[in-house]
Parts: structure tokens; C-alpha cells; sequence
């Protein structure tokens, strides 16, 4: 019996380092707020900021607006490039009420892009906005 258990902690243990051996997971966590803000805990002014290429677990809390989608979307999360605010592919959410997770892969480029939402959620839509930057992917992140 003893036996049996060392080898199922054994194998456990296996699966766990497998599972883990790619890159770490990027956790942001948001909150699309129902004044038409984006938040992110303990930023006045909310910011991303990734690794290019990085694996991306985007955690977003939507709180529902003043207004929202006739599919039942209360917010959106778009990711745009600054320069041109072209859409960054796979980067186009919607949001319902309560919390979803996003996995996405943070672009390959390096370079500032901005967040903005597809859904307009009251008269203060416009400004629901968030700064999104990308290093390249030897960059150490604090």
C-alpha cells in the first residue's frame, strides 16, 4: 500500500511539472465598472502592461451600466494598436454581467496599444479607456 502511495505522489508530482513547464500565465485582473471605468486593484489610473507573446489569463469582473447590447453584453474590451487603432485579433470581447476568463496570448509586437469598449454602456462610454503596453519578451517584469 505504502508503495502505491509513493508512486501516485510520485505521478502527481509529474503531471504538476508538466503542467507547468511552458511559460507562466499572466493573471490581470479588471474590473469594467457600471461608471463606465475600467479598474485594476490599487491603480488610480488602471494600466497593462505584458511580456510580447506572453500567455494571458485576463480575469474581468462587469458591473452592468446605464445601457447595454440586445445579446445581453454590458461592456466590451478591445485591444487597438496607438498607432493606427487597428483591432488586435482574438482581442475583441464582450461582457456579461459577473466574471469571465480570457485566455489570449499577449501580442508579439512590442509597443503601446490602448483598451477600449465596444459596448455603449451610458453617456460617459467614450472615456472607458485603458492604457496597454507591450515589451519585448526579454523584458523582466517586476
Amino acid at each position: 500500500m505504502m508503495t502505491l502511495k509513493r508512486g501516485l505522489a510520485a505521478l502527481t508530482f509529474c503531471c504538476l511539472c508538466l503542467a507547468q513547464s511552458g511559460p507562466p500565465v499572466h493573471v490581470i485582473e479588471v474590473l469594467a465598472d457600471k461608471d463606465s471605468r475600467y479598474k485594476i486593484a490599487g491603480m488610480g489610473r488602471p494600466e497593462i502592461t505584458v511580456k510580447a507573446g506572453e500567455p494571458v489569463l485576463l480575469r474581468i469582473t462587469a458591473r452592468k451600466g446605464k445601457s447595454w447590447n440586445r445579446d445581453g453584453s454590458i461592456h466590451g474590451f478591445s485591444l487597438l494598436r496607438a498607432r493606427d487603432r487597428s483591432k488586435v485579433e482574438g482581442w475583441n470581447l464582450l461582457l456579461r454581467p459577473g466574471t469571465q476568463e480570457f485566455q489570449l496570448t499577449a501580442p508579439q509586437d512590442p509597443g503601446e496599444y490602448v483598451v477600449v469598449c465596444t459596448v455603449i454602456c451610458s453617456e460617459e462610454h467614450e472615456g472607458m479607456t485603458m492604457k496597454f503596453t507591450v515589451l519585448p519578451s526579454e523584458t523582466v517584469l517586476p
